[in-house]
């Protein structure tokens, strides 16, 4: 069983070679792969430090300039395909998504086809998040929820693992939401396309170094983009 976990940076460093570290010494045997989107803060250069101490376990693709979250994901997503990776999870960077919950989203993979790491499945598990942010994040998912009907409390979670039957599935290149729009599009066409979906109730903890990259853009993206779901037609990937 072949395992990544992708996370995309911008201005992570001071938190990538913490996160590096703490993944490389998980007893599951997480291979890693940074998405960096021309970090003008060096982001890169410190994973590549890294990499001569962890080698082929730890990956890095750069990319000139904000490229988006979404495409920073579907660039990974084909890289896990491409090297044969089984099961390919999405994190943050700034330790919001606690590294020990991988564990946990790995074991709902033995029976479930997407594992979310849900903020909302029991309750609201959000620590320091201003409440205007805490409000409009909780609002979202009960919105997708009403407009899709897809069975999920944290719609907009970005701590998921994927079973690679999924991402094989899916047409990649026809993704066309980028910012936290991106992971609402991505669990409902897993949905639409019959596969299972479960959640496993998490702590989110709001990051301590580094700045959000949240704005109103990216909010705005997903909530005219959902709307716009429900009318897509969604079609298994057809290999040549």
């Amino acid at each position: 069983m072949r395992r990544l976990i992708i996370i995309p940076t911008y201005n992570e460093r001071e938190n990538v070679v913490r996160m590096i570290r703490r993944l490389m010494a998980m007893e599951l045997g997480f291979d890693l792969l940074i998405v960096d989107d021309g970090s003008p803060d060096g982001t890169a250069e410190l994973v590549k430090q890294e990499q001569t101490t962890f080698g082929d376990r730890l990956h890095l693709i750069e990319r000139s300039g904000k490229l988006g979250l979404g495409t920073a994901y579907i660039t990974g997503f084909k890289f896990a395909l491409e090297r044969g990776y089984d099961r390919i999870y999405e994190m943050d960077c700034d330790f919001s998504h606690n590294p020990d919950d991988l564990v946990r989203l790995d074991t709902m993979l033995e029976e479930q086809d997407v594992a979310i790491g849900s903020r909302y499945s029991r309750g609201v598990n959000v620590v320091n998040w201003p409440m205007g942010r805490l409000l409009m994040s909780y609002s979202a998912s009960k919105y997708v929820r009403c407009v899709t009907r897809m069975p999920v409390c944290d719609a907009t979670a970005g701590f998921v693992g994927y079973r690679r039957e999924v991402l094989d599935a899916i047409d990649l290149d026809r993704v066309e939401m980028n910012g936290y729009g991106f992971q609402i599009e991505m669990k409902y066409t897993a949905w639409t396309l019959g596969f299972n979906i479960g959640e496993v109730s998490i702590i989110f903890i709001d990051r301590e170094a580094g700045t959000s990259k949240m704005s109103s853009g990216i909010f705005g993206e997903a909530f005219f983009g959902v709307l716009k779901l429900p009318f897509r037609k969604i079609k298994r990937k057809t290999t040549r």
